[in-house]
């Protein structure tokens, strides 16, 4: 796979050319999912600024997930039995993956943006063992997730998830827990080392004791208990006073608002525009910088940010399209979308497996710094199991229903062409479909191109357009052989680097 070098040399200025099938998929890849073959043609044409008004008003109108019936439940409400109690508790796990995950693919912006999230404030439920600390930290997310960050770092922080995650139900006045605190500042709001020192750390760290009362009951939500708090004097990024949570936060986004924002803009941009940041012309931080002013100024809203750089001409310039890998979630949400391939909660569930086995477990990221991302994604084990994990997905949408391969096949290459018997056309619609910008060589188009027109086909039944002296006896909308085919050109597509992108 290609290292890509950021070469966008567009500036935040709006976009105002009529979006093509390109750039409305290319919106629709990174805000969310992907889309549908109508969804895009019904894009082709519109504004930029039309469009990703929409999708931003959508996400910040969109209540997060309805609380389950476990959403309060503590130790006291399951089984006694540890089989009994494990087989509930996983049941309830597996509920909630399913009911995120279809979200996930229908949800477009906002879910984007929450799973997003879910990956810079990291937990991990094989740490906590709670669904409904992981109830409580899932509606978080989905809450805030394009409302005020500020708001977001001091929401986050109180979550049953967040506390026990890193320590902070252990943080009190005679031996307070620094690991909250550290990530806080490292890895939440201002990255490493940067505009905090190790003393600030540990003031911080009692300043955030407290929050430890949990009753004898495992699974009892986190309050704060006055008695565990550390009452002294502390100093942190320069201000003394007695301290408690609220004022941390205060403190935080008062004194250090310039790197708060720069920070958290260029890990908005490395995850919707470009992994490489730091770019060796210098314009990806000029972007930045911009998206960072804009959060300052609007008091630390995520929409205006995501309004401007989605409206941008840096977001849609060419060298911004097919640069990102796909994540394992990507991978699979992204073909259902494009294909319109049939798919319930037995697919999804088996979504849900096959990510974990590529190593990206729903709710459970490596370590605190989360997925790195990109490149990580693509190692030589991960790619076998891409590659084979597709076509086993796609063996079993064949399986189902073989025609919805002809259906997506003539929902791509449009209304004119459903009769079309020319192989060409049809290839080359889903390759434009499938890949943010079609295959890199004409010999690799050709490549594609043969593994749909098969042997079972004579030449000569392809129309003249394709062949000189050709019959046109073959035609996507009547020929059997055409949802094989198609089946094949999918299988063919999987494995190409080109797929792999977004």
């Amino acid at each position: 796979m290609e290292f890509f070098i950021n070469c966008n040399t567009s500036s935040l200025a709006t976009y105002t050319t009529p979006l093509d099938k390109t750039k409305a998929a290319h919106l629709y890849r990174r805000l969310g999912f992907s889309a549908s073959v109508q969804t895009i043609d019904q894009a082709v044409g519109q504004s930029a600024t039309a469009l990703v008004d929409n999708l931003i008003n959508e996400a910040l109108g969109m209540p997060p997930l309805a609380a389950p019936t476990w959403a309060d439940w503590n130790n006291s409400n399951y089984p006694e039995d540890d089989d009994a109690r494990r087989a509930l508790q996983n049941s309830q796990t597996g509920e909630w993956k399913l009911a995120y995950s279809n979200g996930l693919i229908n949800n477009n912006l906002r879910d984007r943006l929450s799973f997003f999230w879910s990956n810079h404030f990291v937990t991990e439920l094989d740490v906590y063992e709670c669904n409904s600390f992981l109830y409580y930290y899932t509606d978080c997310l989905q809450r805030n997730a394009i409302g005020n960050f500020k708001t977001f770092v001091h929401e986050i922080g109180l979550t049953g998830a967040m506390l026990y995650y890193l320590d902070g139900v252990y943080n009190n006045n005679n031996r307070p827990n620094e690991n909250y605190a550290r990530e806080l500042y490292e890895l939440f709001s201002l990255g490493e080392g940067n505009g905090y020192t190790e003393q600030d750390i540990i003031e911080t760290a009692r300043a955030l004791t407290g929050y430890v009362e949990r009753g004898e009951i495992g699974c009892t939500q986190v309050t704060f208990d006055p008695t565990k708090h550390d009452t002294g004097s502390k100093t942190i990024l320069g201000q003394t006073g007695n301290w408690g949570y609220d004022d941390v936060i205060d403190i935080l986004f008062q004194q250090r608002p310039n790197e708060i924002a720069e920070f958290i803009c260029r890990k908005l941009y490395e995850f919707f525009v470009h992994p490489d940041s730091k770019d060796d012309e210098g314009n990806a931080q000029t972007i930045i910088d911009g998206l960072a002013a804009t959060m300052i100024s609007n008091n630390f809203e995520i929409a205006p940010v995501l309004s401007q750089l989605f409206k941008s001409q840096h977001f849609f310039d060419n060298e911004a399209i097919g640069v990102i890998i796909k994540s394992p979630y990507d991978l699979f949400l992204n073909l259902l979308k494009e294909t319109g391939f049939f798919y319930d909660d037995s697919v999804m569930s088996q979504i849900i497996d096959t990510t974990r086995m590529l190593s990206q477990e729903l709710f459970d990221p490596v370590d605190v710094a989360g997925w790195q991302r990109n490149r990580t994604w693509i190692n030589t084990n991960f790619m076998i199991g891409r590659w084979l994990s597709l076509e086993f997905m796609l063996d079993g949408f064949y399986g189902y229903n073989a025609e919805q391969f002809r259906t997506f096949a003539m929902d791509a290459v449009g209304p004119g062409n459903r009769g079309t018997s020319n192989p060409r056309i049809v290839v080359e619609a889903i390759v434009n479909k499938l890949t943010p910008k079609g295959l890199l060589t004409e010999a690799d188009f050709n490549n594609a191109l043969s593994s749909f027109t098969i042997e079972d086909v004579p030449q000569e039944y392809y129309g003249s357009d394709y062949i000189d002296g050709g019959l046109g006896l073959w035609m996507l909308d009547i020929s059997p052989e055409v949802p094989f085919q198609v089946y094949l050109l999918l299988q063919h597509l999987a494995r190409q680097p080109e797929f792999q992108l977004k």
